[in-house]
């Protein structure tokens, strides 16, 4: 977990606002709004708005990086079988490119067997990321980004093979499970023959209209976490790639970190805040008032100590260096009543060496927040630019 960049701007409701008001505008010949009608604002809005909720597929670049965080989450990782070559590669790319155009608007897949659990897109989106294994398949091991492979041991890290690596990813998010589970099961079942899974990770977030637009998640230790985060459209060159090869696309780290529940509960308040460096109640740094406040890293108090100390999460987080920042995208996990539960932490940004490392190594050298933290999982991918009509997922990159 790191507190890096500036806070989010973007308005969830407004989002599937914006985005319902596309109904009936056709990209590339396919529908790219509210499957049955259009969501107007709050007067007259839809019982069922929030499940007629397109989010447009085509575009420039992947939805689901700079979109805003859907309720859940699932991620699944897939190894490529053996004797794939590059044909059956793209074989697979325009599968699923075809069946997530269908699905993100409502529609069944292809060879959908269920057909009626897709007609719900519920703000669906589906993003494609590469490991290494997909640019020496497709003959193309000239770009691969410098920075894509397994980051730099950190002495924090108990990783797990069943939650790290894999060639290729799957990010799908929704603000129905239902539809969530479909899509991801269509989506894996068509690669069936082409890959095998390798791990599924699933997250949460509050659902749509449960806390006001805006809001910060917390995380399940209580703490607001991503107060301080990159603002797509104003921080653009920190998560998007600008030229090369990757242009429009950007580089996704997947860190799978197991938050100790038990022991965490055991501290009394001010203990737990003092190790975040941030107020429990509204996540105001120890030196504001609010949640956006900038910290005052040099304050003192009346004992001559640093109100925040040098141990302290959102200390170690932070640097002089305004590249070192991403863009944070994490999702809760439960997997067992708190015995097994944790942060799938998601982020996304140009170059995963420059910003993405250093922030990790400070973290990893001290921050107190180890001590009830321990990353079990770790990935990265290469995630390409958006998909034109007609194009496949990848297709500039790869050709």
């Amino acid at each position: 977990m790191a507190d890096d960049g500036s806070a989010h701007q973007v308005s969830r409701r407004g989002f599937l606002v914006g985005a319902a008001g596309l109904a009936g505008v056709a990209v590339g010949g396919a529908v790219g709004g509210v499957v049955g009608g259009t969501v107007g604002g709050a007067q007259g809005a839809p019982e069922d708005a929030g499940g007629r909720a397109v989010v447009p597929f085509h575009g420039e670049r992947q939805a689901g990086v700079a979109t805003p965080p859907p309720a859940f989450l699932t991620l699944v990782a897939l190894d490529l079988a053996g004797g794939v070559d590059r044909d059956a590669l793209v074989r697979l790319l325009r599968i699923w490119t075809d069946d997530a155009a269908r699905l993100t608007r409502g529609e069944p897949g292809l060879a959908d067997s269920e057909p009626e659990l897709a007609a719900v897109p519920a703000s669906l989106t589906v993003t494609v990321g590469f490991g290494p294994e997909v640019f020496r398949v497709a003959r193309r091991a000239d770009r691969v980004p410098r920075w894509l492979g397994p980051l730099p041991p950190f002495g924090v890290d108990a990783l797990r093979p069943e939650w790290s690596d894999g060639d290729l990813v799957l990010q799908l998010c929704a603000d129905d499970q239902v539809t969530l589970a479909h899509a991801a099961r269509v989506l894996v079942r068509q690669a069936s023959t082409f890959a095998q899974v390798r791990w599924v990770q699933q997250g949460f977030r509050h659902a749509p209209g449960a806390v006001p637009s805006g809001t910060t998640m917390r995380n399940l230790f209580g703490q607001v976490d991503g107060t301080r985060n990159l603002v797509p459209g104003r921080d653009d060159d920190l998560i998007w790639v600008g030229d090369g090869p990757l242009a429009g696309g950007t580089g996704m780290v997947v860190r799978r970190i197991a938050m100790n529940l038990d022991t965490w509960e055991a501290l009394d308040r001010p203990a737990r805040e003092q190790t975040v460096g941030r107020r429990l109640a509204d996540g105001a740094p120890l030196t504001g008032n609010a949640e956006h406040d900038e910290p005052d890293l040099a304050a003192t108090g009346p004992d001559g100590l640093t109100v925040i100390p040098g141990f302290a999460h959102i200390r170690r987080a932070r640097t002089d260096d305004p590249r070192q920042r991403f863009l944070r995208r994490g999702y809760n996990y439960d997997d067992g009543a708190g015995r097994d539960a944790g942060l799938v932490f998601v982020t996304f940004q140009a170059d995963v060496a420059e910003q993405f490392v250093p922030v990790q190594r400070r973290l990893d050298e001290l921050d107190l927040l180890n001590t009830w933290t321990t990353p079990i999982g770790s990935a990265v991918f290469a995630v390409p630019g958006g998909v034109a009509p007609g194009e496949y997922l990848g297709q500039r990159l790869l050709v």
